[in-house]
This record gives C-alpha cells, structure tokens and sequence, in this order.
C-alpha cells in the first residue's frame, strides 16, 4: 500500500511540475502538488519504522 501511495505521489508532483513550467492548468496544479505533499507525508508517518 505504501508503494502505491509514493506512485501517486511522485505522479502527482511531475503533473505539478510540468504544469507549473508550462502554466497551463493554473491552480489545479497546486491542488495536485497539496494532494501529492499528503499522500507522502501519510506514507511517512503510517511506515512501520522497526529496524
């Protein structure tokens, strides 16, 4: 599940990214890169940290 969520995430950023060079999407982009923040930062936090 946690693969699946760096997937998104990571996706969700080059969207970001690509649209925030070109300017064509506007503040959808940013709802994207605010989404893909998220689902990392629940990665992170729901990750087992055992060593």
């Amino acid at each position: 599940m946690n693969s699946i969520l760096y997937i998104i995430a990571v996706i969700l950023v080059i969207g970001w990214a690509i649209g925030f060079f070109f300017m064509s999407l506007g503040a959808l982009i940013h709802v994207l890169l605010v989404i893909a923040v998220i689902a990392l930062l629940l990665g992170l936090i729901r990750r087992p940290t055992a060593i």
